[in-house]
This record gives C-alpha cells, structure tokens and sequence, in this order.
C-alpha cells in the first residue's frame, strides 16, 4: 500500500490506480496533421467558394424583400463582410500566383546555368504597387484614387505643422 504522510488530511476519494490524463492536441499546431499547403488546402475545399455565392445572393435577395431596417442594417453589414471576405480571398490568390510564377522563372534560370535571384521585401512591394496603378489605370479610377491620397497626406501634414494657438 502506498504510503501517506500523517501531517496532511487522508482525501475523500483516494487515487489508487493512476488514470492517465488525455492529451488534447490542437491539429494547426501538430506535426502529426501534416504541414500547411495552401494550394492543396485551396483545391481541396474549393466547393466553399460555390457554397459562398449560394449564400450570398440568398442574403441579397433577403436584402431586396426586407422592410425592417434594423434587420436591413444587419443584412447590409453581413452582405459588406462577405464581399471583402471575397476580395481578400482574391487578393491572396492574386499574391500566391505571382509569388509562384517567380519560383518557377527563378527554377528556369537555374537550369539554365544563372544563379538565382531573389527580390527583396521593399522590391516585391514596389512591383505590387506598380501593378496596383495599372490596374486602377485600366479600370479608369486612378485620378480619384490620387486624389484621395493626395487629400490623405495634406491631412497629415497639417496636423504636423504648429498651430496658430501655439504662436
């Protein structure tokens, strides 16, 4: 039998045989789930993405019928998050992409003999801001995008500049 101290009260309900304890594991941060893809994870629930359309043209329907504008409010705001889900979703794609096209002329010049060149951060995100300008060009909004930074930054220099309280 297992000894007990006498100093310290005998428990109510004595361990006798040791239970193991359940080891919970959280499967984002497992090895044994496997390492993150998301490619495959892309092409594996791809049927979401219909899923999400579906939902989203009910909720514009609902939208369309609907009389209360407290619940209007609420479809409005839900139909909002959907659409920058939606985006975002894009924006991700979009960056993936380019980032794998990259790989594969980068794999292309090293069969070929070269010796790989990576792009830095600040030059990947000059290559992204370029492409963002030709877009707003093609799609005809980039004066009123220039516009609005333009707007931004005289904002912010003003709050940098003294007061006439100060003087």
């Amino acid at each position: 039998p297992l000894e007990m101290s006498a100093k310290k009260p005998v428990p109510f309900l004595r361990q006798v045989i040791p239970v193991r304890k359940k080891v919970q594991r959280d499967p984002r941060f497992d090895d044994l789930s496997g390492e993150y893809k998301p490619e495959i994870f892309m092409k594996t629930y791809s049927f979401l993405d219909s899923i999400k359309q579906q939902e989203k043209e009910m909720v514009q329907k609902q939208l369309k019928k609907c009389r209360n504008m407290e619940q209007k409010e609420k479809l409005q705001r839900l139909l909002n998050r959907m659409k920058q889900q939606e985006q975002a979703q894009k924006k991700q794609q979009k960056l993936r992409e380019r980032e794998l096209s990259l790989k594969r002329q980068q794999r292309e010049l090293a069969k070929q003999g070269k010796k790989p060149f990576f792009l830095k951060k600040s030059e990947k995100r000059k290559l992204e801001l370029a492409e963002k300008y030709a877009e707003l060009k093609r799609s005809g909004k980039l004066e009123s995008f220039l516009n609005k930074k333009r707007k931004r930054n005289a904002i912010k220099d003003q709050r940098h500049l003294p007061s006439q309280k100060n003087l």
